[in-house]
């Protein structure tokens, strides 16, 4: 499976909150300043229809028209502290947290946060918050048991004894088949 990027065009601007409410309030100094609404869309690299938009809602309900909503939705259960308890437990690894193998897994990462923190996660949302984090999943590396490592990753390695003749010799080897 490959990703690639796509480019789409949504609604939602790019930027923080604070960032595109910034924008506003510069839009609204510059139609404070007397320029056309059309010439503060090009300068603040909008659509003109926005800076109609954001200067209706400035006349009818002040600068806060303008200003940043907090975005709806549940918080979250871990706060920014935890996750960073969180991610310096996950980066000392799996076995120091008490499991078996080395191997982080959705379901262990689960259970890591319910014993430390006392939270419960369904384990399909461990993966959203672990991209939240900045950790990507992995498969390990499927590697053959018979691999010639050293030829692999270009290791010097002395020259091992070949045994080219069975030690006793076997009886088809004493002489050649006949027809």
């Amino acid at each position: 499976m490959s990703y690639t990027l796509v480019r789409r065009y949504t609604m939602r601007p790019t930027g923080s909150p604070e960032e595109l409410e910034r924008r506003r309030v510069r839009a609204l100094a510059l139609l404070k300043e007397g320029l056309l609404p059309v010439e503060v869309a090009r300068r603040v690299g909008v659509d003109r229809r926005s800076v109609r938009r954001w200067k209706r809602a400035a006349r009818r309900r002040g600068e806060a028209g303008v200003r940043a909503k907090p975005a709806p939705g549940r918080p979250p259960k871990l706060g920014p502290e935890h996750k960073r308890r969180l991610e310096a437990l996950l980066l000392e690894g799996a076995q120091a947290a008490g499991f078996h193998t080395d191997l982080w897994t959705c379901p262990r990462v689960a259970e890591l946060i319910d014993r430390r923190f006392g939270v419960s996660y369904h384990v399909d949302h461990i993966g959203r918050l672990l991209h939240d984090l900045d950790w990507s999943p992995q498969k390990p590396a499927r590697r053959a048991l018979e691999r010639a490592v050293p030829v692999l990753y270009g290791a010097t390695v002395l020259p091992q004894p070949i045994c080219l003749r069975p030690a006793t010799p076997l009886p088809h080897l004493l002489t050649p088949k006949t027809r």
